[in-house]
């Protein structure tokens, strides 16, 4: 990657630097992809104009965007239906951790309840009291919980929506929100189908009927059956949560899928290439503009530009499962030495860059270019690894 801006900065009109742009982000899907299009065509409307300046101011409010857009999620349940134990979920917490929603208690309060996510400072999920606790009307209901900070609405039920809830389902769309059903607790419905049916239990069947039995609530309601997921809070590498988590990332303005991506827990193989992917981005923004600046002779890189790319790949780290503390607790439960783990790691000394002596470009765009590889795609997924 140094080696491509140090070429860009013989070119006198940058010529080539907008294809390199345009080629780049070209081959990530749109659904997928950390900036708008309409950002990505003003950073390549002012890189072919040769507008430097204009394309650098750019990159630089669109990742500061990225850094700042506060996400706020709305989660809505009748009581006994799971709805602390999901919120814990999305903030990879277990219900003993410090901060935790509080589960199993009988819900009494008539207010929304805020939980900021442990390690990603812009996402905060929203606690709803059931709208059958509150007597209020639909439309009433979603202005006394301020329906207009959300970005969406995930309404949970243990068993079937009720017609509250569906009303409720209709009053968010008219006002122009998304929302999405969540059917928890489906592992113990199949734990009891299992012992009622030992002989004929078949777990495909019971999945099926439990669906049916969303779906046909809706039938029964006069309303179009939306996407409905089933899941366990228990077990989220399991049923539907990975395609819940896909739905609502695509859904999201490209600006807040980043942050959110990054808050997903390290389950799946797929949610770590998710983030993976998604770094890779911000990484490739962050050392593109560091090189279209250094393109100019009058700017210069200095030491706090390096410092602050540190810190947020030690942030990365974190995010990823691959620091000193999550390495002690996936040494644990693995029974595997943490010298062990680093081996297998493939840049565990990242942040100790011996690039430091060269040009005052080197140290950051280095830094950048090698970041990708802090995925600990050899590592065993731990559950200790959720964030």
């Amino acid at each position: 990657m140094s080696q491509f801006f140090s070429d860009t900065s013989k070119d006198e009109d940058h010529g080539d630097l907008e294809p390199s742009f345009t080629a780049y982000f070209k081959k990530i899907k749109t659904e997928n992809k950390i900036i708008s299009q309409k950002t990505s065509h003003l950073i390549e409307f002012h890189l072919k104009k040769g507008n430097i300046h204009g394309a650098n101011s750019v990159i630089r409010d669109a990742l500061k965007n990225i850094d700042d857009a506060p996400i706020n999620i709305a989660v809505t349940g009748e009581s006994g239906a799971g709805k602390s134990s999901f919120i814990n979920a999305l903030r990879g917490l277990g219900p003993e951790d410090q901060g935790a929603a509080e589960v199993g208690t009988v819900e009494t309060t008539m207010r929304r309840t805020p939980y900021k996510h442990p390690k990603i400072k812009t996402l905060t999920l929203w606690d709803l009291p059931g709208i059958g606790t509150m007597n209020f009307l639909p439309k009433d209901y979603l202005e006394e919980v301020k329906f207009q900070e959300y970005d969406f609405f995930i309404i949970v039920s243990a068993t079937r929506f009720t017609k509250l809830q569906l009303d409720l389902a209709k009053a968010i769309r008219f006002m122009g929100k998304n929302y999405y059903f969540v059917r928890t607790k489906v592992d113990t419905d199949l734990e009891n189908e299992k012992k009622c049916r030992p002989r004929t239990f078949d777990r495909e069947k019971t999945l099926q009927q439990i669906r049916s039995y969303c779906v046909n609530t809706f039938s029964q309601n006069n309303m179009d059956v939306p996407q409905i997921f089933l899941i366990s809070n228990n077990d989220l590498s399991d049923y539907e949560f990975s395609i819940l988590m896909d739905t609502l990332i695509e859904d999201l303005p490209a600006q807040k899928r980043h942050n959110f991506v990054l808050s997903l827990p390290n389950i799946t193989e797929a949610a770590i290439d998710r983030k993976y992917n998604s770094v890779q981005q911000t990484i490739w923004l962050e050392a593109f503009k560091a090189g279209i600046l250094a393109t100019l002779p009058v700017v210069s890189l200095f030491g706090d530009d390096v410092e602050k790319l540190k810190e947020k790949l030690n942030h990365y780290r974190v995010l990823f499962g691959v620091d000193d503390e999550s390495l002690e607790f996936i040494s644990k439960d693995f029974q595997m030495p943490v010298r062990q783990l680093k081996n297998i790691i493939k840049s565990p000394y990242l942040l100790e860059t011996k690039q430091e002596k060269t040009s005052e470009l080197e140290p950051p765009v280095a830094l950048l270019s090698h970041a990708p590889s802090l995925t600990p795609h050899f590592l065993p997924v731990s559950p200790r690894l959720s964030m």
